[in-house]
């Protein structure tokens, strides 16, 4: 008998209505087909720290870091029910071959592989790749198992992911929040191989704004003559012109008055010029690719403002219903085998009851194929589509919002390509080049449904140019000289920060890096983005202001205080390429993870010196620079250094306040008839030390008055040894080796 195991119920019960129910029991569903069962996301979770040593769940630099030999997986205890159906009926004696139906991604094939592997499975497991959950689809990937064997990689790869999360969440986390709490800082930094560098993208850009000088520059356009008609270019310096001071490092003319000259000059006669350069060229756009969740999350934050997670729930929602393909897919690309649903899906999108997109649907040709059919492109999933079911089903604002987006992106694939014939021209004028650039649509194609993008106000004009050739001449009319004004970058939004978490390339710091990553998957999942910047939301590092997204003060303090390695993406990019090339078998979950062992060591060390400011109203050891905390001892209030074994700084409690000089403590004491150090004027303080009572100056340690106890009073005439307190006008051959004390410092701990 089969057993089917999906990642949830919902799947579980699409999947056993077409293998045709014949019963329910606790926990699984039986079929004609078989039994099938479903897990409750991670029903397993890695252990904490202290489940391999009970002396972690204390947290001190010294354990770190923590490196398990052997790694450990828990029940989760709020799923600890289902986790032991799903056991029992593994291990039943009439089951002889288990069906994996976890999500066609990473994280799904590690969910369910893990639990059989918890169990010990050692039964034949076939593989069923479900990315939609119609009857058909289902139909079909029921009749295509493949063997669980072949998806090992991707198993390798996303256990790579989860052992180097821990590693680097476990030790960083641990190692930077101590460091901090030396400076008085009472929080916990949460420090992610994905988060950090995520939040700092933001504390980059937010100080990019707030450091930003605006600069003027200057356009210079110029009308010409032409027998057939006039037209607009633009000047276009030299690259010796570049060099003056006159022009900024983008090329920009900056210099007013240099402007002012060059305009003088254009106008000035003769004013006779040539078409240096005429030139046709016939360009061809093609059509958008279909989405993923990523592209999917930015599309409908532009056009609705929604945010990454609320447009996963209304895909995940769109999915359930049966509406659209698997939402967390990170492909942009379609199989070839599903070319034909394309007229059934085209047919169903006709009677969506969309009026405004009516007129797209019903004008689409079945018959083309666009650059998204491609299977090389295609690995456990494909890009996100309407499934062949038709939309009878009532939907909320944002699921039919986000159902027009995905089957608007799926019908423009069937309309032909965007044709264009692209006009370049140069004039040569008074020893310099002026550039225009012409665009004529030949064939809307596809483009009829989407709105050109914007030409930038400084860009050359895309207008219809007279018909010209090279070597004509044309007559200098007039010019222009525009002023515009650099602006600064966009803050980030949600949806803008999914886009630059997937285009990361972008943003790394090694240009070397930023060319071989540029093809980069990007950092996280498509499942696992939203997650992150709202976890980063409320955790309190990030705030939303009208759907912007700005750091708040603890998250400048953990920036600021990390190294370049963990804040700048480029290593983190590094590592999810290499996670996607081990799903394809190239590389070895041992040495990744070997990698990140190295990466979190190196990172634990940089902890001790790392440069957090000291926190608001804490105060400050004299001796090492950490914070002081307020403690109660068996003699009462005292103050002790944060540093602490390696600063066994400690002074009195006077006030509320550590009594750094000692003096308002000597003071108080003489006031009550403590007597006074012959060397410094403080008060004298009686002691138990190793070998009995004595009296000690309460200015030490600068000062190290002491004396023995005689009668419960310093022996001011007997026995005594009086170090001078360290001042300027200490002798240069001082040297304190040469007096023996008769305590030590431990005494003063």
């Amino acid at each position: 008998m089969k057993l089917y195991i999906a990642e949830k119920p919902s799947m579980a019960r699409e999947l056993a209505a077409c293998l045709q129910v014949k019963g329910n029991g606790k926990g699984f569903i039986l079929t004609a087909g078989g039994v099938v069962t479903w897990l409750v996301g991670h029903v397993l979770e890695p252990v904490k720290p202290e489940a391999y040593d009970p002396k972690y769940k204390t947290w001190r630099a010294e354990d770190l870091p923590i490196v398990p030999r052997q790694w450990k997986l828990q029940v989760n205890p709020s799923t600890a029910e289902q986790f032991q159906i799903v056991k029992t009926l593994i291990r039943r004696a009439d089951v002889d071959l288990i069906i994996h139906a976890g999500d066609p991604d990473r994280e799904g094939q590690l969910l369910v592989d893990e639990v059989l592997d918890y169990v010990g499975n050692t039964k034949p497991v076939k593989r069923i790749l479900l990315n939609a959950l119609d009857e058909i689809s289902i139909r079909r990937a029921n009749d295509a198992l493949r063997d669980n064997a072949e998806f090992f990689n991707l198993k390798q790869s996303a256990l790579a992911r989860s052992r180097a999360d821990w590693l680097i969440g476990m030790n960083l986390s641990r190692a930077y929040t101590l460091a901090a709490r030396r400076l008085g800082h009472d929080l916990v930094l949460p420090i992610g191989r994905v988060k950090t560098p995520t939040l700092a993208l933001v504390v980059r850009r937010e100080r990019e704004i707030v450091n930003f000088k605006p600069v003027d520059f200057f356009t210079i356009r110029v009308t010409f003559a032409h027998p057939n008609g006039d037209f607009v270019a633009k000047f276009k310096p030299s690259k010796k012109m570049l060099d003056l001071s006159a022009f900024d490092s983008e090329g920009r003319l900056i210099d007013k008055a240099f402007a002012e000259v060059l305009v003088k000059k254009f106008s000035t006669a003769p004013r006779d010029g040539k078409i240096s350069v005429y030139k046709t060229t016939e360009k061809k756009e093609s059509q958008p690719l279909p989405f993923s969740l990523s592209t999917l999350q930015v599309a409908a934050g532009k056009a609705f403002g929604y945010t990454p997670q609320q447009v996963l729930d209304a895909a995940q929602s769109l999915y359930e219903k049966k509406l659209t393909s698997y939402p967390r897919s990170d492909c942009e690309y379609l199989p070839t085998v599903q070319f034909k649903d394309a007229p059934t899906i085209l047919s169903n999108l006709k009677r969506s009851g969309n009026d405004a997109l009516q007129k797209l649907f019903a004008h689409a040709d079945a018959e083309i194929k666009s650059r998204a059919w491609n299977d090389k492109k295609i690995s456990a999933h494909h890009a996100i589509i309407p499934t062949r079911k038709p939309l009878t089903v009532s939907l909320t604002t944002a699921e039919f919002n986000v159902y027009s987006l995905i089957a608007k992106n799926y019908a423009v694939q069937f309309y032909p390509l965007h044709v264009y014939d692209e006009t370049v021209v140069e004039v040569k004028y008074k020893g310099e080049t002026f550039t225009a650039r012409g665009k004529v649509v030949k064939q809307p194609g596809w483009r009829e449904f989407y709105v050109a993008p914007k030409v930038k106000a400084d860009d050359e004009s895309e207008i219809l140019l007279p018909q010209m050739q090279k070597g004509d001449g044309v007559q200098y009319k007039s010019s222009e000289l525009k002023q515009g004004t650099t602006t600064p970058p966009k803050r980030f939004t949600s949806s803008s920060l999914v886009q630059g978490m997937k285009d990361i390339h972008k943003y790394v710091k090694n240009p070397d890096a930023k060319k071989q990553l540029k093809d980069v998957y990007g950092i996280g999942t498509e499942a696992t983005r939203a997650a992150i910047i709202d976890d980063l939301i409320r955790r309190g590092f990030l705030k939303v202001a009208k759907k912007i997204l700005q750091p708040t003060a603890q998250a400048y303090l953990l920036i600021d205080a990390l190294p370049d390695a963990m804040t700048y993406p480029d290593a983190t990019a590094i590592w999810e390429d290499k996670l996607h090339s081990m799903s394809a078998g190239d590389g070895t979950l041992e040495d990744f993870l070997a990698g990140q062992v190295q990466f979190t060591s190196e990172l634990v060390t940089a902890a001790t010196t790392a440069k957090f400011a000291l926190a608001e109203g804490v105060f400050k050891c004299p001796k090492c620079g950490s914070a002081m905390v307020k403690r109660n001892g068996k003699n009462g209030a005292f103050w002790s250094c944060t540093g602490y074994p390696e600063c066994k700084a400690t002074f009195d409690d006077v006030n509320g306040k550590p009594d750094f000089d000692g003096k308002q403590r000597s003071e108080r004491l003489i006031k009550d008839g403590a007597p006074t150090c012959p060397k410094c004027g403080s008060a004298m303080v009686k002691r138990n030390g190793k070998n009995g009572a004595f009296w000690g100056c309460a200015a030490y340690p600068k000062c190290r008055t002491t004396f023995d106890d005689k009668d419960g009073k310093p022996d001011f005439d007997g026995k005594k040894f009086l170090l001078p307190a360290p001042t300027v006008d200490t002798p240069a051959d001082f040297n304190p080796a040469d007096f023996e004390p008769i305590i030590s410092s431990a005494d003063y701990d």
